[in-house]
C-alpha cells in the first residue's frame, strides 16, 4: 500500500486530510497543501502528484469554533474532488470522514441550516442522506440534549476468546483470572464513588469484553456494585455475548437484578466463519442463547459483520435473515473495521472487499421489510468499504444507550479499566474525556488516584 507524504501549512489539517486520503485504496505519493482566508472566502491550494488546483468557498463564520469548523470542512472536500476524480471513484459518504454523520446533521438544524444541503455539497450518496433522515426521524422522543443526564458504563475487559478482528482492549478470562478479585474490589469502590457523579440517569450498561465469561459469584457482585447507584426504571443492558458462556443461573440474575436488556452477539449464523474469526461455538448454540434469553423476557440487541473473512454474500444474507427471525429487538449491522490490536490487523494492512457494499444494501433491504427501522449510526476509520454502522429497531424497541452515546448529548460516567468518561456541556458544545488506564495492573495499582481524578473531573471536589 502506498504511504502518501503529506504537508501542509494548516498543522491540525494533517491528520484531516490524511483521512480523506485513507478513503481511497490507489492513493498519491505526494499531497501538498496550503491554506488562507481572505475577505470572506476560504481558499485551499493542493498539488497532488504535480497537479495543481485551487478551491475557494465563500463563508462568514460567526466564530472561532465556526472558522476551524468551516477551515476543515472546505479542505477536506477539495482534496476529496482532487481524488475522486484521480481515481475515478466516489465514496459512499463523500468526503466525510467524521464517524458521527447524524450529530453533524443535528449541529446543522440546530443553526437553522439544512443538513441537507451540506451532506450533498460534501458529495454524500442520496441514499445515505435519506439513511440519516431516517435515524433521526426514529430518534424523536428518545434523543434528548440536557444538560445533567447521565448514562453509566461498567467495564468488564474480560473474555472466552479473542476474535480476529477484534481490537478492544481485552483479554481470554484465564490469561486474566488471576486479577479478577483485585479487579472486582476496584470496581466496586468506583462505583461507589459514581453515585455522586450521576445526573438524571437514563441508562445503565455493562460491557467489555464479554461481562457473561464471569461466574455467577462474580457477576453478582458487579450487579450489587451497580444496584447501589442505579435509579429504578431506567433502561439496563448487559453484554451477554457469546453464547458459550451463556447459563440460566446468570439470566435468572440478571432478571433479579432488573437488567431489561442483553446483547447477544453472533456476528455472523455461518459455522464456517465462526470457525475463522475464532468463536469456540456454533451457530447452534447461538439458537439455543437467544431462545433461553427469549423466557426471561429481556429486549435483545444482536451484532452482525459484514466484510468477515471468506464470508459470501449469500451466507451475510443468511445471517441478516436468521438474526430477524430470532425476534431480536435490535439489530446492527457493522462493517469490518480493521484497528490496531486485532490479529487480523496484524495479517493485513489494508482490506479491500467489494462485497461489502452489497452486503449493506441487502440488510438495509431486509430489516425494512422486516420491520425494523434505523435508529442509530456511526462510521469508523479502516472500515472495510468505507460504509457505516447502523443499529436497527423494532417500532418502540430502541436502546436509549446506543443514542445518547452515540450523539454525545450526556455525561458518561464509566468505570473499569479501559473505560473513557464523558463530561457533557451542551450549552457551550463542549464535550472534555477521562480515560482509565487500559492494563489491569495499573488500573488497580492506580484505584485511588482514579478516582479522586475522576471526581474532579466532574467537579464534585
Amino acid at each position: 500500500m502506498t504511504q502518501t507524504a503529506l504537508k501542509t501549512d494548516c498543522a491540525f489539517l494533517e491528520n484531516e486530510l490524511l483521512d480523506v486520503v485513507r478513503l481511497f485504496e490507489s492513493r498519491p505519493l505526494c499531497v501538498t497543501h496550503s491554506f488562507r482566508y481572505a475577505e470572506g472566502i476560504f481558499y485551499n491550494d493542493f498539488d497532488v502528484d504535480g497537479e495543481k488546483r485551487r478551491f475557494s468557498e465563500a463563508a462568514q463564520p460567526k466564530d472561532e469554533v465556526e472558522y476551524k469548523r468551516f477551515e476543515r470542512r472546505f479542505a477536506k472536500l477539495g482534496l476529496y474532488e482532487i481524488l475522486s476524480e484521480k481515481y475515478a471513484r466516489k465514496m459512499p459518504w463523500g468526503a466525510l470522514t467524521g464517524i458521527r454523520p447524524t450529530k453533524l446533521a443535528y449541529t446543522e438544524k440546530e443553526a437553522g441550516r439544512d443538513f441537507v444541503s451540506l451532506f450533498r455539497k460534501m458529495g454524500v450518496e442520496e441514499e445515505n442522506i435519506a439513511l440519516v433522515s431516517e435515524v433521526l426521524k426514529t430518534q424523536e422522543g428518545i434523543y434528548e440534549k440536557k444538560d445533567g443526564n447521565s448514562d453509566l458504563f461498567v467495564s468488564l475487559p474480560f473474555c472466552p476468546t479473542k476474535c480476529s478482528y477484534c481490537s478492544f482492549i481485552t483479554a481470554p478470562i484465564d490469561k486474566t483470572r488471576a486479577f479478577l478479585p483485585d479487579y472486582l474490589d476496584c470496581l466496586e469502590r468506583e462505583l461507589a464513588a459514581c453515585g455522586e457523579l450521576i445526573g438524571n440517569l437514563r441508562s445503565v450498561y455493562i460491557g467489555g469484553g464479554t461481562p457473561f465469561v464471569l461466574d455467577p459469584p462474580d457477576l453478582e457482585r458487579v450487579l450489587k456494585g451497580v444496584a447501589a447507584v442505579r435509579t429504578n426504571g431506567c433502561e439496563y443492558t448487559v453484554e451477554a455475548g457469546r453464547p458459550d458462556v451463556f447459563t440460566e443461573e446468570k439470566l435468572r440474575l440478571l432478571k433479579e437484578y432488573g437488567v431489561t436488556r442483553i446483547c447477544i452477539n453472533p456476528q455472523s449464523f455461518s459455522d464456517a466463519t465462526l470457525a475463522r474469526i475464532g468463536r469456540k461455538h456454533t451457530a447452534a448454540d447461538l439458537y439455543r442463547a437467544f431462545e433461553m434469553s427469549a423466557k426471561y423476557g429481556f429486549d435483545v440487541n444482536a451484532d452482525l459483520i459484514a466484510g468477515l473473512t471468506g464470508e459470501s454474500l449469500e451466507e451475510f444474507v443468511f445471517s441478516v435473515k436468521e438474526a430477524v427471525k430470532t425476534g431480536a429487538e435490535n439489530i446492527t449491522v457493522h462493517c469490518l473495521c480493521l484497528k490496531s490490536g486485532a490479529k487480523l490487523k496484524e495479517e493485513c494492512a489494508y482490506l479491500e472487499n467489494p462485497l461489502v457494499s452489497s452486503m449493506v444494501s441487502a440488510s438495509r433491504e431486509i430489516l425494512r421489510d422486516a420491520g425494523y427501522l434505523p435508529y442509530y449510526m456511526y462510521r469508523q476509520k479502516y472500515q472495510v468499504g468505507n460504509n457505516e454502522n447502523v443499529g436497527w429497531t423494532r417500532p418502540g424497541k430502541a436502546c436509549v444507550y446506543n443514542v445518547d452515546i452515540m450523539e454525545e448529548v450526556t455525561d458518561n460516567p464509566a468505570a473499569g479499566a479501559n473505560a473513557v468518561s464523558k463530561k457533557v456541556t451542551n450549552g457551550r458544545n463542549r464535550i472534555e474525556r477521562f480515560a482509565s488506564p487500559k492494563d489491569l495492573k495499573t488500573y488497580i495499582g492506580k484505584i485511588d488516584e482514579i478516582i479522586a481524578k475522576k471526581k474532579s473531573f466532574f467537579g464534585r471536589i
